[in-house]
Protein backbone atom coordinates (compact mmCIF):
# COMPACT_ATOMS: atom_id res chain seq x y z
CA UNK A 1 0.00 0.00 0.00
CA UNK A 2 1.86 3.13 -0.96
CA UNK A 3 -0.71 6.23 -0.04
CA UNK A 4 2.70 8.85 -0.50
CA UNK A 5 1.16 12.15 -2.60
CA UNK A 6 4.41 12.94 -3.23
CA UNK A 7 7.44 11.84 -4.48
CA UNK A 8 11.12 13.07 -3.89
CA UNK A 9 12.24 14.76 -7.28
CA UNK A 10 16.06 15.89 -5.46
CA UNK A 11 18.21 16.81 -2.65
CA UNK A 12 19.96 19.97 -2.88
CA UNK A 13 23.48 21.25 -0.45
CA UNK A 14 21.94 24.20 -0.05
CA UNK A 15 18.34 26.23 1.80
CA UNK A 16 18.86 28.85 -1.25
CA UNK A 17 19.09 26.53 -4.14
CA UNK A 18 16.30 24.51 -3.10
CA UNK A 19 14.33 27.57 -2.63
CA UNK A 20 14.73 28.95 -6.10
CA UNK A 21 13.82 25.45 -6.98
CA UNK A 22 10.68 25.84 -5.47
CA UNK A 23 9.95 29.47 -6.98
CA UNK A 24 10.69 27.79 -10.24
CA UNK A 25 8.56 24.80 -9.98
CA UNK A 26 5.91 26.92 -8.45
CA UNK A 27 6.01 29.76 -11.36
CA UNK A 28 5.51 26.98 -14.23
CA UNK A 29 2.10 25.08 -11.64
CA UNK A 30 4.10 22.34 -9.57
CA UNK A 31 3.61 22.47 -5.90
CA UNK A 32 6.61 21.94 -3.69
CA UNK A 33 7.14 20.52 -0.44
CA UNK A 34 11.06 21.15 1.06
CA UNK A 35 12.16 18.78 4.14
CA UNK A 36 15.16 19.46 6.04
CA UNK A 37 16.18 18.57 9.47
CA UNK A 38 15.59 21.52 11.41
CA UNK A 39 18.95 21.63 13.05
CA UNK A 40 20.59 21.71 9.97
CA UNK A 41 18.67 25.35 9.18
CA UNK A 42 18.53 26.82 12.69
CA UNK A 43 21.39 25.69 14.65
CA UNK A 44 24.41 25.23 12.55
CA UNK A 45 25.10 27.51 9.64
CA UNK A 46 25.90 23.71 7.71
CA UNK A 47 25.72 23.47 4.33
CA UNK A 48 27.25 20.66 2.72
CA UNK A 49 26.92 18.32 5.57
CA UNK A 50 23.88 15.85 5.99
CA UNK A 51 21.76 17.95 8.14
CA UNK A 52 22.52 20.91 5.52
CA UNK A 53 21.05 18.73 2.90
CA UNK A 54 17.29 19.62 1.18
CA UNK A 55 15.17 17.21 -0.13
CA UNK A 56 12.77 18.58 -2.63
CA UNK A 57 9.09 17.11 -3.01
CA UNK A 58 6.69 17.20 -6.15
CA UNK A 59 3.16 15.40 -6.18
CA UNK A 60 3.59 12.27 -7.64
CA UNK A 61 1.34 12.90 -10.35
CA UNK A 62 3.46 15.78 -11.54
CA UNK A 63 7.04 14.11 -10.96
CA UNK A 64 7.71 13.88 -15.04
CA UNK A 65 6.94 17.66 -15.72
CA UNK A 66 9.03 18.56 -12.33
CA UNK A 67 12.19 15.98 -13.86
CA UNK A 68 11.64 18.25 -17.30
CA UNK A 69 11.33 21.46 -15.74
CA UNK A 70 14.37 20.50 -12.71
CA UNK A 71 16.59 19.38 -15.93
CA UNK A 72 16.28 23.17 -17.46
CA UNK A 73 16.84 24.91 -14.15
CA UNK A 74 20.33 22.86 -13.39
CA UNK A 75 21.48 23.60 -17.11
CA UNK A 76 20.77 27.40 -16.07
Amino acid sequence: MNDMKYEMLTELNSRLEAELLESYLEANGIDVELFQESVGQNAFPVTNEILGRVQVFVPKEKMKEAMKLFMLFTKA
